[in-house]
């Protein structure tokens, strides 16, 4: 971390930033999952 913080839990925009990330990469890898699928079945 750049900046020094006391605290040892991040602010809540990085919790929200990580938890927004999470579920894109939940979405990505299923989506990827379905275009395989997709793409085999042709």
């Amino acid at each position: 971390m750049l900046w020094s913080d006391p605290k040892n839990e991040p602010p809540k925009e990085l919790r929200d930033l990580q938890e927004a990330f999470r579920r894109l990469g939940l979405f990505l890898a299923l989506a990827m999952v379905v275009a395989m699928i997709v793409l085999g079945l042709r």
